[in-house]
């Protein structure tokens, strides 16, 4: 579900990279409350400069960032604690900790028992350390920890990274059902192209960091070909 008209994040012009090297070029993405954006494109395509120059780990060479109206601040920790939060690819958990101790340090107090309800198969683990668990079952904590920081909007970093096709089949139903339910803005990098456009409501394909093709979801499920031709910079 979108909210026509809103936009909760929004790159212009966006040109970021590292040493004065751009690896995404004139980047153009909107994301508004309650819609899922997919970002795909093979390695190296500027996927996760990206989602590290939207939320203020990577610098802005040329173009902007706005979140919620306003300029993105460059400190990272402000932009998390106005609900910008990357979920990043090395999902961000404590792995010497219990899964208890890593939801309450994230809760700040807040409704840990109503975020562990959108991933059951969690309260079962809460008292086994991180590093113990599947790489299925941090991501989720990885998510619950993100959700427990009240977002706007979420950057999620290649999710499915290392894990079983099968695992990721569980767990993109509830990125959808975030946005449904919640609003939340969702900015999400996927290798898996057709599970992505399973949940997404519009995707772009980069190659080299610039957009090789952008559509709805729906436009490109129909025809992959063109992301096919897209993910080796070919013209239509």
């Amino acid at each position: 579900m979108s909210f026509p008209g809103e936009i909760i994040l929004e790159l212009r012009g966006l040109t970021a990279g590292y040493g004065g090297v751009a690896a995404v070029r004139d980047l153009d993405l909107a994301v508004a409350p309650g819609e899922v954006v997919a970002l795909l494109g093979p390695n190296g395509a500027g996927k996760t400069t990206t989602l590290l120059a939207a939320c203020g780990l990577v610098p802005a060479l040329a173009g902007s960032v706005h979140f919620a109206g306003q300029p993105r601040s460059r400190q990272v920790e402000r932009n998390a604690r106005a609900g910008l939060v990357l979920v990043p690819d090395n999902r961000g958990v404590f792995h010497s900790l219990s899964v208890r101790d890593n939801v309450r340090l994230a809760a700040r107090g807040g409704a840990a028992d109503e975020v562990l309800d959108l991933f059951p198969e969690l309260r079962r683990l809460l008292g086994r350390r991180c590093g113990l668990l599947s790489g299925g079952e941090q991501q989720m904590l990885a998510l619950a920890k993100a959700m427990l920081t009240g977002p706007r909007v979420l950057l999620i970093d290649e999710m499915s990274l290392g894990l079983a096709p099968i695992a990721v089949q569980r767990m993109l139903p509830t990125i959808r059902d975030l946005a449904d339910r919640r609003g939340v803005g969702v900015v999400l990098v996927e290798q898996h192209i057709g599970l992505a456009l399973s949940i997404a409501d519009r995707a772009l394909v980069l190659h080299h960091g610039r957009v090789a093709l952008t559509g709805t979801a729906a436009q490109l499920r129909g025809d992959p070909r063109a992301i096919e031709r897209a993910y080796f910079g070919l013209s239509a």
